[in-house]
């Protein structure tokens, strides 16, 4: 029987072991990421890994550890900003831990398509799942699920005890608020998200309880549905009571939007009739778009670090996985207040 020829052949772990002049089992620990190698050894190894083409067999990795070094993700409604980034995080901070990622995107998420997807990662041997949903029916869907292995949400929010990592809405939409006040605004107006959403209804919570707190008039905020078109016909709305008002500059001054693509339209309904931002209204949005600061003007923001979502994320779920977590946790990320030219002081008169 004919052998097949060393150059159209694998590379083994044998081979790596015996081009860098170290054991099996070091090149092993070096791939696990073991600690107790040292860096020159480390380096000795994954430069003869990257020059030979070894790729380590996660089959037989599998059957020797029981381990997949697989993780699922189930994320839903990636159309928009938020969740679509926040899936990108946590698929590459995954990657970064030397994990593979099943994913599975959901059009509804209801019970029954949750079911359905941790039935599909389970079958590919996942050893834990991170879901992406802002949704509250989806987050009690969630719950109720007999999962077959650790779950953390991300954006779930925490009232039904899941563990979960989010960025700290609350605190995001008073940043904007209380620089919005400061900069000479009485009050400031809100076009929100929809209801139902956990992250709409803490940039809601946040930016009522800075007006309350600074002694400020709440107005009834205005709901979109994230969408430009919803941001567009809310700034119509808005547009209409400032050209009622009295005199030009009084009245409404100030306009936070729960997030960017909303923002954009409202702009845009504002510029059509003739309201400049910020001389007559300063506008803020939410997540930082990468053309938030091409808008005309630039949009003042918040900016979300979805790197550390997913980074964070990913470390609490190997956290549960490997036992080093006793109960669920709950995560926060801190926001960024990005100032551009939208949101200029306001001159007094």
């Amino acid at each position: 029987m004919s052998q097949v020829p060393d150059a159209v052949r694998a590379p083994t772990m044998t081979d790596v072991a015996r081009a860098a002049g170290v054991s099996h089992q070091t090149v092993s620990r070096v791939l696990s990421q073991h600690p107790n190698v040292s860096p020159a050894t480390r380096a000795a190894v994954m430069e003869v890994v990257e020059r030979l083409g070894y790729r380590r067999n996660s089959a037989a990795r599998a059957l020797a550890t029981r381990r997949t070094h697989t993780l699922g993700v189930i994320a839903a409604n990636t159309t928009f900003h938020g969740p679509a980034s926040t899936l990108t995080g946590v698929q590459e901070a995954a990657r970064d831990r030397g994990y593979l990622v099943s994913a599975v995107t959901l059009r509804t998420p209801t019970h029954a398509a949750l079911s359905e997807a941790m039935q599909h990662l389970a079958t590919w041997g996942v050893e834990g799942v991170i879901v992406v949903t802002s949704q509250r029916d989806t987050v009690r869907a969630l719950a109720a699920l007999d999962a077959p292995c650790p779950i953390v949400t991300v954006e779930g929010g925490d009232t039904l005890g899941l563990p979960g990592v989010s960025l700290d809405q609350n605190l995001g939409a008073r940043m904007i608020t209380e620089h919005l006040l400061a900069a000479g605004h009485s009050t400031v107006w809100h076009v929100a998200g929809p209801e139902n959403w956990l992250e709409s209804e803490a940039r809601v919570a946040g930016w009522e309880s800075s007006l309350r707190e600074a002694g400020a008039e709440v107005p009834p905020p205005v709901r979109g549905d994230w969408s430009p078109m919803s941001g567009y016909q809310a700034g119509q709305q808005l547009a209409g009571r400032v050209l009622a008002s009295s005199g030009r500059g009084s009245g409404l001054t100030a306009v936070f939007v729960a997030n960017d693509q909303m923002a954009l339209g409202v702009l845009r309904a504002f510029r059509e009739v003739g309201v400049r931002t910020p001389e007559d209204v300063a506008v803020a949005g939410f997540d930082d778009i990468p053309e938030a600061e091409f808008f005309p003007p630039p949009l003042t923001t918040i900016r979300q670090d979805f790197t550390k979502l997913g980074q964070t994320s990913i470390a609490l779920l190997l956290d549960l996985i490997e036992g080093r977590a006793d109960e669920p946790r709950q995560l926060t990320v801190a926001p960024e207040l990005i100032v551009r030219a939208s949101t200029a002081r306001r001159r007094p008169g």
